[in-house]
């Protein structure tokens, strides 16, 4: 008979949160939600703990925690608010697993608790390892804790890779939809709307995530997020456009082999491989079928009209708090676009003017990091004023 196991899901409202959830719901027998923490949506968490009955229960802004306290006092179910409660969720003893699927920066600290408290971590915040990569991987070396990458593309290598030696690995062959303007060129992308960039043509996932994989650097961001999960080289880490995608990601190994992960475009697939791993668990959802797909294509990605993956590559190479940098403007700028402040194309030049005005500090710490991104939101948000429609 399998245990049960307990889970914390931390970005439960999200996305890759409610899709978590879902599986949770589909097998009750193997998952106990321990822990539910939210951003700011007190009524879909409000909702989710009413349904699961987790021990605890936390909101990352105090001032909904009074609300919130007000509709869960029928329920036995602990409430707590703020960044502090956040970080204790993810250490406590009756935690199995810690799903990280806060966005952007703010998955960085938890993702540190979580790991110093020897937890499985089933990463979906690709920019913990952006932000602070080479720190985490030192951290990881140091307690007794594992990461199970959840973004399909990481998840997909992860399998391809097992059994598998790492001196094998010729390269690493990320696949990209294109997103909503794949072939567009960059007179196009001067008038694209919110609305077209929020059309993603495959997945189904958060604001913030859509307008990255529309501009590309949702890709440049799994580079990097690659190169620290699995030590390979930036020269060895390929993108290739694959619109279809079924084709989730392959390996290259020496001998010109190469093994492909396949799968219907369906993000509860890695996260419950993230949860069972290294067993596998029956689903009843939607087989895929080659019939469905009689042709895959492939293109090579358009760097010049999608500069943000450039962009990546770049401050992969240059090391040390780069890619801090270039996350913390980036974030800004897909913000104001989200807001219709500025053009979807002016958020690669937030990025690049940041990069230039900043300084790079080549062995940083966590305060380092913690200062660096503090530091480039705000050159963002001033060089946007000039951008500002």
């Amino acid at each position: 008979m399998k245990v049960k196991k307990n889970i914390a899901i931390l970005g439960s409202t999200g996305s890759i949160g409610t899709q978590a959830l879902d599986i949770v719901r589909n097998n009750p027998a193997l998952y106990q939600v321990e822990v539910l923490v939210a951003n700011s949506n007190i009524e879909l968490l409000a909702k989710q703990a009413r349904e699961f009955e987790p021990n605890m229960v936390v909101i990352a802004d105090k001032n909904k925690y009074t609300q919130l306290s007000k509709m869960l006092k029928d329920l036995p179910v602990k409430v707590f608010a703020g960044e502090e409660s956040v970080l204790f969720a993810t250490s406590m003893d009756n935690v199995d697993i810690v799903l990280t699927a806060m966005v952007g920066f703010a998955g960085l600290m938890p993702t540190i608790s979580a790991i110093k408290a020897g937890k499985r971590i089933a990463l979906a915040n690709k920019e913990t390892l952006v932000v602070a990569g080479k720190l985490i991987v030192e951290t990881l070396k140091n307690n007794n804790a594992h990461i199970i990458p959840v973004d399909s593309e990481h998840s997909a290598i992860f399998q391809c890779l097992s059994g598998e030696k790492i001196e094998n690995i010729y390269k690493i062959i990320l696949t990209a939809s294109g997103g909503p303007f794949r072939g567009k060129d960059t007179e196009y992308l001067k008038s694209v709307t919110l609305k077209q960039a929020l059309d993603h043509p495959n997945w189904s996932m958060g604001n913030k995530v859509t307008i990255d994989s529309a501009s590309m650097m949702n890709k440049g961001l799994e580079v990097i997020e690659a190169y620290w999960l699995f030590g390979i080289k930036p020269e060895n880490i390929e993108v290739i456009i694959h619109p279809q995608s079924v084709i989730h990601s392959m390996v290259e190994f020496i001998d010109g082999s190469i093994i492909a992960q396949l799968g219907i475009p369906d993000m509860r697939i890695p996260i419950q491989y993230a949860f069972d791993y290294p067993n596998r668990t029956y689903s009843e959802k939607k087989r895929f079928s080659f019939t469905d797909y009689p042709n895959f294509n492939f293109e090579k990605p358009d760097m010049q009209t999608f500069r943000c993956l450039k962009l990546a590559y770049d401050v992969l190479k240059t090391g040390g708090n780069a890619a801090c940098i270039l996350n913390a403007a980036n974030e800004v700028g897909v913000n104001l676009f989200l807001s219709e402040k500025i053009k979807f194309n002016d958020i690669p030049v937030i990025i690049e003017e940041t990069l230039n005005k900043s300084e790079i500090i080549n062995n940083p710490g966590l305060t380092d990091y913690i200062e660096s991104d503090n530091i480039a939101r705000k050159k963002a948000l001033e060089i946007s004023k000039n951008l500002i429609i």
